[in-house]
């Protein structure tokens, strides 16, 4: 208030040279009786209100429109006071004097001075005039111009032009965050230019620009803001820094990724280096400008129906957006295709992150020495490259081997002599290499719909398609003599040669394996229920498969033991489809199996699903039986390099014993499986142990006694205490006991036919009491035999179950067979295959007794 009166005696007229002033006298006035005065007001009132009654507007409508016309005055009304009072503030800059010289008292907008950088750089004058100053664009295409009429946008934008008018008014839009460095200075400090390229951006975009407003800062740089038709385009500059920052957003479809290079190019103009010379400043060489890099991200903004997101490929839950468009802090970000097949979209990207360091590979390539700090940094590290088909990561160029390893050898080496393969899908190439690294393969018959894949991936993923290193292929595996590749739909393909109207094939005509390497079944596409829950293609599968046939199929993320019931998740298609496979009369096993070294945030997960019995005894082999077949049966390599990369005996091994949270899931199944309750030992059941050496600890006696033959034989007593159903009969006993496959017990018998060599007795007591004492593992076609070595090898064996008291730890499934898919069966085999319990009450003293056909 001081401030205000002193503001008031400042501005009153002084009366002379002596500093004095004297007061004017007042106006003369005129009195008015405030009797009367309120008498005329109220009859005012009184008389408006009663016109207002008789002759204003009565219905809905009138009375909406008279708002409307009242509400559009007192806007006008307030953009009038408005625009005076920016007037006379902004000293009458702005509007139609854009090109006008700022008055010498305006103030600029301050910026905070910024500290030093390392790349000082010389920024020559601030600016060159004045005239630069809040440029606005002078003709705006959408404009309301205060009297409630609004401009339309020109024909040339309308739907014709690529937009989708539903899309472009719904509350979502993209949004485009670029940043550039080394860009030079006096560009970054020119609002004039600046606002040429935003200009010339925003035409090459195809977008409208309504109107724009820049501002340069002090000491140095420029912000400005474009009004778009679509929504906004706007940025800042630092020039010292050589940086510049800027966001686009958009309301529309259209994409907005190919409006990046554009922007590079528009507002990358490169800084000389920090040690040019003078020479090479008056006239620059290319190699004395320093390298322009910039980062940029792209989202989705605003509220979308779940089934647009789901078909957007730029949307942020899919894999493109995930890897790609979305990070913002990457070193080197890379479109290298981005195209639309007759079938899907495919885009391929190189992509670098900015804490990336050199593999193996580029250590060797650029000759690094052990003490070379580039070790930790991105300088000399190769990029990797990313293939995405509709948006969904399928390949990535460090880690493809180990995921066509992991998809293609564990079911070719599941199969005893695989000659015929075919593998439907596979479009890059890398699934023929695996395939065509097996020297038994006399044809592999590659299905593929996309043929416009195969063409992207022979020229821009070659080494995914390399057969050059292998003996006797050809450079290009689609070149191969052995490959065959059809471009038609797989799904009709096996409908039309072995389905149900196609005449039967000969064994020498079937497929030894078959490799499904589509998309994973829980993509939300039509595609995926026609290859995955389809019966009758399933059924096509299996007639087209030799008796020993193995089908492999990938099916996608592995799941966690947090996940709900399979067919309630996202994993019901494939939940859906394992329930087949497992239903159908032709499946004899099924195994899955996760490799976590494919690149993939997660796990990926494998089925091998086998026409015989005898796919388990390979599927169980030990890791140097695997590593022999893979020394007889891999293709040698020219450059003397393992085939193979990842895959061996040992991770073969790794994939025999599934994950736990396949068990947990399967077992949330409703009705839960029977072999479910047998997950662990149960707790509250006591293990009476058989011990030599501590009588107190010793649960049994052992009493010899004369046998039917007359010989004396052992036999076993509870001793001690009374031992309860349910409880375990000398568990340690039973884990300690060995195990020796067929094959062996066949090389020891050969051992003993040696002519010439006499009686080999100690082998042959052996095969006895492996004979006696051993027994073969419940699971079909198992060739494993495990062999009691501990006390139980002494209990009598009866036929009479009046007298039998023990048995299995788990009973008989109750279809009479082990299933063909269970993961409990498969983590847990071993103890199922050795543990007893007592099968009803037993007392001390009573004898232990357990059934002839106990393991039958």
């Amino acid at each position: 208030m001081a401030a205000a009166a002193a503001a008031s005696t400042a501005a009153s007229p002084s009366s002379g040279g002596g500093g004095s002033s004297t007061a004017s006298p007042s106006p003369p006035g005129y009195s008015v009786d405030v009797r009367i005065f309120l008498v005329v007001i109220t009859a005012a009132m009184a008389i408006s209100f009663g016109v207002g009654v008789a002759f204003g507007p009565t219905t809905a409508a009138e009375l909406a429109a008279a708002r409307t016309m009242a509400a559009q005055q007192q806007q006008r009304s307030l953009l009038a006071a408005q625009e005076a009072v920016a007037a006379a503030g902004a000293g009458g800059v702005g509007g139609d004097t854009a090109n006008k010289s700022l008055s010498a008292g305006t103030k600029m907008v301050q910026q905070p001075r910024r500290l030093p950088t390392d790349h000082a750089v010389e920024l020559g004058a601030r600016v060159r005039n004045l005239n630069e100053k809040h440029v606005n664009y002078e003709k705006p295409s959408y404009e309301d111009l205060g009297d409630g009429t609004i401009v339309q946008r020109a024909s040339a934008h309308d739907s014709a032009g690529g937009f989708d008018d539903d899309d472009e008014h719904l509350p979502q839009g993209q949004h485009l965050l670029v940043d550039i460095k080394n860009v030079n200075a006096e560009f970054l400090n020119s609002e004039s230019r600046l606002a040429d390229a935003m200009v010339s951006v925003v035409e090459s975009a195809g977008l409208t620009l309504l109107s724009y407003h820049c501002h340069s800062l002090s000491p140095a740089g420029v912000s400005c803001v474009g009004v778009l038709l679509e929504s906004h385009i706007s940025f800042h500059t630092w020039p010292e820094e050589g940086v510049i920052t800027l966001d686009l957003f958009t309301c529309g479809p259209k994409p907005l990724l190919p409006v990046i290079p554009d922007i590079e190019a528009k507002f990358g103009l490169p800084r000389l280096k920090a040690n040019a010379t003078a020479t090479a400043a008056a006239n620059p060489t290319k190699d004395d400008y320093e390298e322009v890099k910039s980062q940029w991200a792209h989202e989705l903004r605003g509220f979308r129906h779940p089934q647009g997101r789901k078909n957007n490929y730029l949307d942020d839950q899919s894999d493109l957006a995930f890897w790609v468009t979305g990070e913002m802090d990457m070193e080197v970000k890379k479109q290298i295709v981005s195209t639309e097949s007759p079938f899907q979209r495919i885009d391929i990207w190189d992509i670098l992150d900015i804490d990336d360091t050199p593999s193996h590979q580029d250590g060797i390539k650029h000759n690094l020495a052990p003490d070379d700090p580039r070790w930790l940094t991105n300088e000399v590290a190769s990029p990797e490259r990313l293939l995405f088909l509709d948006g969904t990561l399928q390949s990535m160029s460090e880690s493809e081997r180990e995921y066509h390893e992991a998809l293609v050898h564990p079911a070719m080496f599941a199969h005893p002599h695989p000659e015929r393969v075919a593998i439907v899908g596979g479009g890059e190439g890398a699934t023929l290499r695996e395939v065509l690294k097996h020297d038994t393969v006399t044809e592999a018959v590659m299905i593929e719909l996309d043929e416009m894949m195969v063409d992207i991936a022979k020229e821009h993923l070659p080494f995914m398609s390399d057969c050059s290193d292998l003996v006797g292929s050809a450079p290009s595996c689609f070149d191969d003599e052995r490959a065959t590749v059809l471009y038609e739909d797989g799904r009709a393909y096996f409908f039309d040669k072995y389905g149900p109207s196609a005449a039967e094939k000969t064994e020498e005509e079937k497929f030894d394996v078959i490799v499904l390497d589509a998309l994973d079944p829980e993509d939300d596409a039509e595609i995926a229920d026609k290859l995955y829950t389809d019966d009758a293609f399933l059924t096509a599968l299996y007639r087209s498969m030799s008796d020993d046939g193995v089908l492999i199929i990938q099916v996608g993320t592995a799941p966690s033991i947090h996940d709900p019931r399979a067919d309630l998740g996202v994993y019901a298609r494939r939940e859906k489809m394992f329930k087949l496979l497992e239903g159908h009369s032709e499946t004899a096993a099924m195994f899955v199996y996760e490799e976590a070294h494919c690149g993939f945030l997660e796990p990926h997960s494998f089925l091998v699903v086998c026409k015989s019995d005898g796919c388990r005894k390979r599927w169980y082999a030990e890791s140097d039986e695997i590593d022999f077949a893979i020394y007889e049966r891999i293709l040698d390599t020219k450059s003397s390099e393992p085939a193979l990369v990842h895959f061996d005996g040992s991770t073969q091994r790794s994939y025999q014993i599934p994950p736990r949270a396949w068990e947990t899931v399967y077992c949330r199944r409703e009705p839960e499986p029977f072999e479910c309750a047998y997950r662990g030992l149960d707790l509250t059941k006591e293990i009476h142990e058989f011990d030599w050496g501590d009588e107190e600890e010793n649960s049994f006696e052992v009493k010899v006694t004369k046998g039917p033959d007359g010989k004396n034989e052992p036999r076993v007593y509870a001793a001690t205490d009374d031992i309860k159903k349910g409880d375990y009969i000398m568990a340690s006993d039973l884990a300690a006991s060995f195990t020796v496959s067929d094959d062996s017990l066949d090389n020891l018998k050969k051992n003993t036919e040696l002519v010439g060599t006499g009686r080999v007795t100690v082998i042959e007591n052996l095969l006895e009491y492996v004979d006696r004492h051993g027994h073969r593992s419940i699971a079909p076609g198992s060739s494993t035999n495990y062999v009691e070595v501990g006390g139980s090898f002494m209990i009598r064996r009866s036929d009479n179950e009046a007298e039998v008291n023990i048995g299995k730890w788990i009973p008989t499934h109750p279809s009479g067979k082990i299933p063909v898919y269970s993961p409990v069966y498969e983590r847990r085999m071993r103890s199922f295959d050795v543990f007893l319990v007592a099968t009803r009450d037993i007392e001390e003293g009573e004898e232990i007794v357990k059934p002839v056909n106990l393991w039958a």
